[in-house]
């Protein structure tokens, strides 16, 4: 694979973009109390800028498509806090657990209930 100075310029500038829209749906965040984690919102900010065509998605797709193909990296942090804290951990395990489950069946069943919807509107 040939890298280009232009390619790594793509690449950063991307990244540097996905890095601002995180960083404004945090100051989002902050500035209106919301209850909702910055980074939804820099998301939610992301999908419209790209759904207007306001935000080309060749600027950061290079970019896109590296941290989705590092993703598994990124778990390395908190695998290594829930060892690092595990005595605090084991004591709460079945809570986190129960937790994990029911936001797993809710968000299985929201997403569901919208593909559905969607597919019906077609």
């Amino acid at each position: 694979m040939h890298i280009t100075s232009r390619g790594i310029l793509v690449y950063l500038c991307g990244l540097a973009v996905l890095v601002a829209l995180g960083a404004l749906g945090d100051w989002l965040v902050r500035l209106t109390g919301a209850a909702v984690p910055g980074s939804v919102v820099g998301m939610l900010l992301l999908t419209a800028l790209l759904e207007t065509g306001v935000l080309p998605i060749g600027l950061v797709r290079p970019a896109a498509d590296f941290l989705v193909r590092h993703l598994a990296l990124l778990y390395v942090p908190a695998g290594v806090a829930l060892l690092a804290y595990w005595g605090a951990v084991r004591g709460e395990l079945l809570a986190i657990a129960l937790a994990a489950i029911t936001s797993l069946v809710a968000v299985l069943a929201v997403v569901g209930l919208i593909v559905q919807r969607f597919e019906r509107a077609e």
